[in-house]
């Protein structure tokens, strides 16, 4: 599991690769992830955007900017937590993501907080060190 922690904000993250959804021989893999997001600060917050960078075994980097997440900008009072799974294709097998989300608070002042840098590995990714 990956954890960062932002204004007493913790989102943490959970990888999975799925063999069911990816094809070496068409070179697409895919992973899935679970994000639980924490608020133990003492203020509501609202998650307003994401922004993911992408970047595969080969260095190629991807953005993706958009509203919430999963279709949702949830909002979160103290002690309340928040979690969703998505997923993310590569045409490697592996690679890692980072980002960003866009929060405000109950005044109205926007921050960000960050998502921790997660590594997307595939069971043919991993090497046996003798």
């Amino acid at each position: 599991m990956y954890r960062a922690i932002t204004r007493d904000i913790e989102v943490t993250v959970e990888p999975n690769f799925l063999p069911e959804r990816s094809s070496v021989e068409k070179r697409q893999y895919f992973w899935s992830y679970t994000i639980v997001i924490v608020n133990s600060g003492r203020e509501t917050v609202q998650l307003r955007t994401r922004h993911w960078i992408i970047t595969d075994a080969t260095g190629r980097r991807q953005e993706v900017r958009g509203e919430g997440v999963v279709g949702e900008q949830p909002t979160l009072a103290p002690g309340e937590r928040f979690e969703y799974t998505s997923g993310v294709p590569l045409p490697t097998t592996s690679g890692f993501m980072t980002g960003r989300y866009q929060m405000v608070n109950e005044s109205g002042e926007k921050f960000e907080i960050d998502v921790p840098t997660f590594s997307l590995d595939s069971p043919e990714a991993k090497r046996v060190l003798n």
